[in-house]
């Protein structure tokens, strides 16, 4: 599950998220396979979190993310 932040501020922004991620999963003792940032440019970044297929509607309806892929 993908956010995105744009912005001079969006990779603070997306480092903070993922504190949030982390935080949820633990407080709904949700697993997740990793959180991460990536950052595109000076102006845009993404925070992302990989989770199972079996917990992925809670996140998905929780935490509303901008963008989803399936591994396969």
């Amino acid at each position: 599950m993908i956010w995105d932040f744009r912005g001079p501020e969006a990779l603070e922004i997306a480092k903070h998220h993922v504190v949030h991620l982390k935080e949820f999963a633990t407080k709904e003792s949700l697993a997740y396979i990793e959180t991460a940032i990536e950052p595109v440019s000076e102006m845009y970044c993404m925070a992302f979190i990989t989770v199972n297929e079996i917990d992925m509607k809670v996140y998905r309806d929780a935490l509303r993310p901008h963008r989803g892929l399936v591994a396969k």
